[in-house]
């Protein structure tokens, strides 16, 4: 007999405030689960193809792991340096861009700078203010993530629970599905199928597209000359899985360095302003339509709100919870949606009145 509508709400009510408990007690402990998770989840087509190319799962995940810590110390050798040191180099430099920027206002618009005037204070402190917040965001990020602990934590807990979970994956989805309700068992495949389609177009799609942006943009910017080219390329790649943004903010940084870097050189500066139109271009006809496709249902606005949201209620680990959080909410309220357009609270006490 299925339980009543009041009880079941309890029950599922009860479930998600404990989800929600349980990400605001344990925080950073619970940080290590939800990256080898993510890790998991993004790697697990690639050892499901490996299986069907005649691999078993054993074989697939050892190789999956060995390209993967390739691909990570390669990242630490080469990579990682060069963009930590040219970010502190970014900040470092910031008060000369601001007196560039001060000079060149100063000789074309001499009228809006009066030594005075509040605006000309703002540019003359703006340059050193980026520089101390920016070192102290840097040292402070740089310091926590040296201490022993988080090291151990990133490093090693996560990629061993990554691999774990990578092997028994389909194992663990099959225990689930024998464990939900009988009654509602066909709905809860149908929702889950929809959020896994979901996610793996957005997830792994965008997660395809921003590391092949991010690389098209370093490694331009770098080739055009331009400096801190491979953060400004890291930058713009890191955030174009939100719409528009990684576009408006790599352009926007690498425009203005390139005004202060090649004034007078206008092939350059235009050069600069082209690579980032192609990379538009990329992405809009090409990487996004084939990698993540049409119908990804998490609406940029909503995308948006979901990761200043549970940024701001759970920090790091809310973040990483977010685009799955929000695209699961997404896929109910759709089904919520179509399940009232068919209950009679919407139709009418008398479905004859459709005839």
């Amino acid at each position: 007999m299925t339980l009543p509508i009041r009880d079941q709400f309890r029950y599922w009510g009860l479930a998600a405030a404990v989800f929600i408990l349980a990400l605001w007690l344990l925080g950073d402990v619970i940080l290590p689960f939800v990256l080898g998770g993510a890790i998991a989840y993004f790697l697990d087509p690639v050892a499901d193809r490996l299986q069907r190319l005649g691999l078993n799962r054993a074989a697939s995940v050892a190789i999956i792991t060995l390209m993967a810590l390739l691909i990570f110390t390669l990242m630490a050798l080469l990579v990682v340096p060069s963009i930590v040191s040219q970010a502190a180099a970014l900040f470092n430099i910031a008060p000369q861009l601001m007196r560039d920027l001060q000079g060149f206002l100063d000789g074309h618009l001499p009228s809006l700078f009066d030594n005075n005037s509040a605006l000309h204070k703002t540019l003359l402190s703006l340059g050193e203010t980026i520089r101390a917040r920016g070192v102290q965001v840097l040292e402070t990020a740089l310091s926590s993530a040296a201490s022993i602990f988080n090291v151990v934590i990133v490093l090693v807990v996560a990629p061993v629970v990554a691999v774990y979970l990578l092997y028994d994956w389909d194992h663990m989805v099959a225990r689930i599905d024998v464990l939900l309700p009988r009654d509602h068992a066909p709905v809860i495949r149908r929702l889950a199928g929809e959020i896994d389609a979901t996610l793996a177009s957005f997830i792994r799609g965008m997660g395809t597209v921003c590391l092949i942006l991010g690389t098209y943009y370093a490694v331009a910017l770098m080739l055009v000359g331009l400096q801190f080219g491979l953060v400004v390329g890291a930058i713009a790649g890191l955030v174009t899985f939100i719409p528009y943004v990684g576009a408006l903010v790599g352009g926007a940084l690498a425009l203005g360095l390139a005004l202060f870097q090649f004034w007078g050189d206008w092939l350059n500066v235009v050069l600069v302003a082209a690579i980032f139109m192609a990379g538009q271009v990329i992405e809009g006809n090409f990487l996004t339509p084939r990698l993540v496709g049409s119908s990804v249902g998490l609406h940029p606005v909503w995308l948006i709100f979901a990761l200043s949201a549970f940024g701001a209620l759970f920090g790091f680990v809310g973040m990483l919870v977010a685009v799955p959080v929000a695209a699961a909410i997404g896929v109910v309220a759709r089904f919520a949606i179509g399940q009232y357009t068919q209950s009679r609270l919407y139709r009418g006490l008398d479905s004859r009145d459709d005839a």
